[in-house]
């Protein structure tokens, strides 16, 4: 679909006229910003495609970090005096979506303010998993690129001292000591076995050596943080309500954080009572939490967990074309394979796909962690239990067909410009994946004849649509309302229905990710947009040509979707 006149921010209505000089000066502008924008975050430009910045890390100096915001400021203000009205309609679409990209830095720099109050922006910045995750390069190269990084250990340690507030947020002190204590592990550990192939004992003896200094500058700060961070540590990480309608704004939603709140608790209650049918259906004679927990325990035994989760992955993808429900651009089938040794610890299932401008290590990967043969019985039945048959078809869903797989097919395939390949609206991309679950769920996927077993797949959608509702639900009142991680574990355990354990680990992340809010967010803005555009089309709707749209035009914020699909104006802003 060709892409009408977008507006200029999120509530502009400028008047079109004839493009003009104008185009060439954004183009000059935005391609001046992205180098800067790439060359200040090398570990990004790495994961996107561009492999000039193999071997670099950002400088996290209090001098580099004044120089990027004022830098981001200027840009700002240079795309703020272009005039907006004689940008052809392409270009505007690129304007706005870079607009908000660069909102988002200075949202994230300056209301944040993560490099001064955030210890985990250090614990994990030795991230080096991308240089043995892709074969983008000959090993030795690679390896290479992971001694330059790690010798800037000391630098980067440096920087968080000096950096750093003398008093930070508790649970962002104990979660970073838990980042750097996984980073440690994994140089000192997976790094090893995945660089086990490296023949050149000279490079390897150079790379042992700069590894165990960043192990040791790692372990260092851990021990600065329980020493000197730890016992200063408050309870005070609210952003407060002003900081969040401006995070809201970034993904031009302009509803109060009090009215997103009510939306959100609305859609919880539905979804408990979707959840509570569901669970009648398969058994009325249990509670649904019952239900639930017996439906975990139908999961593959440990051998078959990756051939059953490969065989009902083509499936997936052959109801999508089936039952028309959107366009798959490409035949180039996922990989499922074991997650690498070195990424297990953090990961169940997990979708790796190239950056949308690699050109060599081009495979896509959906990952899923196996059973250890080395754990007990009862931690071999838990994990399991993630896997239940019904469960992994839903994060299949999720991760690869139609979600976050089929978003990168799409991307690459369609026409968007460099621009809508870097930028990408977090509840956009999450929205997406979370809304395809619950919409192949009323597409009839797993509904054959079965009632109960159709029931049960819905009664695992469901619990994860929990899931996302009780952190939309969690981020405000966090952060809004002020209260704690044992208020926000306990509204997760009375919605989610989940224990203790995962409950305080969702609590403790929303306190420093406000944004997962979104998964919801995103997920309810593209029901509203379906409906709406449904309701336009009449006879002539077809659900396979709205998911295109959906995916064709890079990853804006849903709100600029709104322009591209409504013809009504007036109901552009209408996104819940």
């Amino acid at each position: 679909m060709a892409l009408i006149l977008l507006l200029s921010g999120c509530g502009e209505n400028p008047k079109a006229i004839q493009p003009g000089q104008a185009d060439s000066s954004f183009q000059r502008i935005s391609e001046d910003f992205l180098t800067g924008f790439l060359a200040w975050r090398p570990d990004g430009a790495v994961s996107l495609g561009f492999h000039e910045y193999d071997g670099k890390m950002t400088d996290f100096s209090k001098g580099s970090l004044e120089t990027e915001i004022n830098r981001l400021r200027s840009y700002k203000t240079q795309l703020d005096s272009l005039d907006t009205l004689s940008l052809s309609p392409r270009v505007l679409y690129d304007y706005r979506i870079l607009r908000s990209g660069i909102n988002y830095e200075l949202f994230k720099f300056e209301d944040f303010n993560p490099y001064a109050k955030n210890p985990m922006q250090y614990a994990g910045a030795l991230d080096v998993s991308i240089y043995v995750k892709r074969n983008f390069a000959p090993l030795e190269d690679r390896v290479r690129s992971i001694i330059r990084i790690e010798e800037k250990a000391p630098e980067l340690f440096a920087a968080a001292r000096a950096n750093l507030e003398d008093s930070l947020a508790e649970p962002y002190i104990q979660t970073a000591i838990e980042v750097a204590n996984g980073a440690a592990g994994f140089l000192g550990g997976d790094l090893l076995i995945a660089l086990k192939e490296l023949k050149n004992d000279t490079l390897m003896a150079r790379f042992k050596t700069a590894n165990q200094k960043a192990i040791d500058e790692i372990k260092g700060y851990v021990a600065y943080l329980k020493k000197e961070k730890m016992p200063k540590a408050h309870n005070h990480y609210g952003i407060g309500p002003e900081k969040f309608q401006r995070m809201l704004a970034v993904e031009c939603i302009h509803e109060s954080p009090e009215k997103v709140l009510e939306t959100g608790l609305i859609e919880l209650k539905k979804e408990q009572d979707a959840f509570n049918a569901a669970a009648k259906i398969i058994n009325p004679n249990k509670k649904p939490i019952e239900v639930y927990n017996d439906l975990q325990k139908e999961h593959p035994v440990a051998d078959s967990l990756i051939p059953d989760a490969k065989k009902n992955l083509e499936g997936i993808r052959q109801y999508l074309l089936d039952k028309n429900i959107v366009t798959m651009p490409s035949e180039v089938r996922v990989h499922v394979q074991e997650t690498p040794e070195f990424a297990r610890a953090t990961s169940t299932a997990s979708m790796d796909t190239p950056g949308p401008f690699e050109k060599k290590a081009t495979e896509a990967y959906y990952y899923i962690t196996p059973v250890d043969p080395h754990w007990t019985a009862k931690q071999k039945e838990d994990w399991l239990s993630q896997f239940n048959f019904y469960t992994t078809d839903i994060v299949t869903i999720h991760e690869v067909y139609p979600g976050h797989y089929t978003q990168f097919l799409h991307l690459n395939a369609s026409s968007a410009k460099k621009i809508e390949k870097i930028f990408g609206s977090y509840a956009y991309i999450e929205g997406w994946a979370h809304y395809t679950e619950q919409m192949m769920i009323e597409e009839g996927y797993g509904n054959t004849g079965d009632s109960v077993k159709a029931a049960k797949l819905h009664l695992a959608q469901s619990g994860d649509a929990l899931l996302r509702l009780c952190r939309l639900c969690v981020s405000i009142k966090t952060h809004c309302q002020g209260i704690s991680v044992g208020e926000a574990t306990k509204f997760f355990m009375d919605n989610w229905h989940q224990g203790n354990e995962p409950s305080r680990e969702e609590a403790l992340r929303g306190t420093f990710d406000p944004g997962y809010c979104f998964y919801s967010l995103g997920k309810l803005q593209i029901l509203k947009l379906r409906a709406d555009y449904k309701k336009q089309e009449g006879d002539s709707f077809s659900l396979k040509h709205f998911h295109d749209l959906m995916l064709d035009n890079g990853m804006p914020p849903i709100r600029l979707l709104r322009e591209i699909l409504l013809k009504d104006s007036s109901q552009w802003d209408k996104i819940l």
